[in-house]
C-alpha cells in the first residue's frame, strides 16, 4: 500500500512543550526551508499546540490507517506526556549549565592566587549557621545566574559556585565534585546547611543541579527551604523533596568541615554547650551532637526511665517524652510544655536550676503562675502545617495580629489576615532574629518556641 502524502505546516517560532521536545529528539528536522524550525502556533489555532505536535498527530494518524494501530491520540499523548501545573516534566532538568572546577576569582575576573579545589587535606570549619547566612546573602543580593561569570566574593555564580560559597570552599566546585568535600547522608539526617545533588554524568548540563538544604516547612517532610542559584537569580523557595524534577536522582550530602559532625562521624565525647545552639537542632530528623548532650542533661534531672538505651545523637521520641515531663516539672503547660527545648527549657537544664522530674506516679507541681512563667491564657502551638504557602486560617490571623502587638509588623501593607503570605513570613523571621536566631531557626515560620514567646 502506497504511504499518502503528508502536509507540512508553516512554522512561527521554536516550541518548547514537552512533546515538541521529544519530537525533535527523535526526528531530525527536515532539511526543506519551510520545516526547518518547527514551532508552536498561536494556542487559538487548535488543541495540539504546536508544529511538533501536530506533525506527531498527522504521522500517527498515517501509522493507524497504514498499520490499523490504534486511535491516532495515543501516539500524541504520549508524546506529550501528563502535565502538572508549576512542576517541570520528568524529564526536563533545570535550565542551570555550570562551569568546571576553577580557583577563586578576583574583581577583574581573574582567577586568584588560592589553592586548586578539590585538593586542600582538610575542609575549612564552618557551621550550619554560617552556611545558611552566606547563602542568604546572595539570596538578598539577588545575585545573577552565570556560569562564567564570578561574583565578588570570588565564587561563579551558577549553582555549584553557590553551594562552593555556602561552604566557604577554597574553591569553585562543580556537581561532579561537590561529593568529595562531602559525605552521604539519608533523608531522615537532612538538617540546614546539608544539600541536594543531582549530577549527571552523561550530559552535566541536562539536568545536573545542587541546592541547600534550609529545613523542613512542616512536619510531614514533603517540602523544604531550598536555597540556590538558577536562571534569573539566587533564590529561596519552598520546594518539594526532591526537587521540581528528576526527584529520584537527588542525593543528600553533608560538608565534611561541618562543625558538629567532622567527617560525617559523631564526635566520641561532646564538649558541654552552655549557650543554646538554636530550635534547628531538636526534632524529628535531627542527629548532632546537642541532642546527645540534653539526653545527659535529662536523666542528670531525672529522666532516666524515658530511655532504654542512649541518650544518642539521633533524636527520638524517649528525647521528646523526657523533655515534655522535664518541662510539665516547672509547672509549664499548652505550648511551653511540647517536648521540645527552647532556649529556657536549655537554661533551666545546662544551669542546673528549676524542679527535677519527679518519680513515675507523682503529678508534680500544679502549673506556675509566677514571674518569668508563660503566660496561662497563651494558645496552644496549633502545628507547623497552619503556616505555609497557601495555608488559610484564624491561626495566621491570630498570628499575625500578635506579630502587630510586639511590634513586628512592618512588612504588612493591610491586613493581618487569614491567608499566609510573604509579608507574614517576613515580620515572624524579624521576630525569630529579634531572639538573637540565626540560620534555620530564624526561617520565618514559626514553630513551637516562636509561638511561645509571642503569646507569653
Amino acid at each position: 500500500m502506497k504511504a499518502p502524502v503528508f502536509e507540512e505546516f508553516d512554522a512561527v517560532s521554536d516550541c518548547d512543550c514537552p512533546g515538541c521536545a521529544q519530537w525533535r529528539r527523535i526526528m531530525p528536522y527536515s532539511s526543506s526551508p519551510s520545516s526547518s524550525r518547527p514551532s508552536c502556533l498561536s494556542p487559538a489555532r487548535g488543541p495540539l499546540g504546536g508544529t511538533g505536535a501536530r506533525r506527531a498527530f498527522v504521522l500517527a494518524a498515517a501509522a493507524g490507517t497504514v498499520l490499523g494501530a490504534g486511535p491516532p491520540m495515543t501516539a500524541v499523548a504520549a508524546a506529550h506526556g501528563a502535565a502538572r501545573p508549576g512542576v517541570a516534566a520528568a524529564d526536563d532538568g533545570p535550565d542551570t549549565p555550570q562551569g568546571g572546577k576553577a580557583p577563586l576569582h578576583g574583581p577583574a575576573g581573574r582567577p586568584s592566587t588560592a589553592g586548586k579545589p578539590g585538593t586542600v587535606s582538610k575542609a575549612p570549619v564552618t557551621t550550619r549557621a554560617e552556611i545558611i547566612d552566606r547563602a542568604k546573602v546572595w539570596v538578598d543580593a539577588e545575585v545573577p545566574y552565570s556560569m562564567s561569570a564570578y561574583w565578588s566574593d570570588g565564587y561563579r555564580q551558577d549553582c555549584s559556585g553557590f553551594v562552593s560559597m555556602a561552604w566557604n570552599l577554597p574553591g569553585n566546585e562543580w556537581t561532579g565534585s561537590l561529593d568529595t568535600v562531602s559525605v552521604r547522608i539519608t533523608r531522615e539526617q537532612l538538617q540546614p546547611g546539608d544539600i541536594l545533588l543531582f549530577h549527571n554524568p552523561a550530559n552535566p548540563e541536562k539536568g545536573s543541579h545542587v541546592v541547600v538544604f534550609g529545613g523542613w516547612t512542616d512536619y510531614t517532610h514533603t517540602y523544604y527551604v531550598a536555597y540556590e542559584a538558577a536562571p534569573p537569580h539566587a533564590r529561596k523557595r519552598t520546594t518539594p523533596y526532591a526537587y521540581w524534577s528528576n526527584s529520584d536522582r537527588y542525593l543528600a550530602y553533608r560538608y565534611k568541615g561541618l562543625e558538629e559532625s567532622a567527617g560525617g562521624a559523631e564526635p566520641a565525647e561532646p564538649q558541654p554547650v552552655n549557650r543554646y545552639p538554636g530550635a534547628a537542632y531538636f526534632g524529628p530528623g535531627a542527629n548532632n551532637k546537642y541532642v546527645t548532650q540534653l539526653g545527659r542533661l535529662l536523666v542528670e534531672r531525672g529522666a532516666g526511665r524515658f530511655y532504654t538505651s542512649g541518650p544518642g545523637p539521633r533524636w527520638s521520641t524517649a528525647d521528646q517524652r523526657a523533655t515534655q515531663a522535664f518541662q510539665r516539672a516547672q509547672g509549664w503547660t499548652g505550648a511551653a510544655a511540647d517536648g521540645l527545648p527552647g532556649p529556657l527549657t536549655w537554661s533551666y537544664l545546662v544551669n542546673r536550676t528549676g524542679r527535677d522530674i519527679p518519680p513515675a506516679g507523682n503529678p508534680g507541681p500544679p502549673p506556675a503562675h509566677g514571674p518569668g512563667s508563660p503566660a496561662p491564657q497563651a494558645p496552644g502551638y496549633p502545628g507547623r502545617g497552619m503556616f505555609r504557602p497557601g495555608a488559610a486560617n484564624a491561626h495566621v490571623t491570630e498570628l499575625g495580629k500578635r506579630l502587630l502587638k510586639k511590634g513586628f509588623g512592618k512588612y504588612y501593607t493591610s491586613g493581618p489576615g487569614p491567608s499566609w503570605g510573604e509579608a507574614d513570613r517576613r515580620n515572624v523571621e524579624a521576630f525569630q532574629r529579634a531572639q538573637g536566631w540565626r540560620g534555620g531557626a530564624a526561617d520565618g515560620y514559626p514553630g513551637p518556641e516562636t509561638w511561645r514567646r509571642l503569646f507569653s
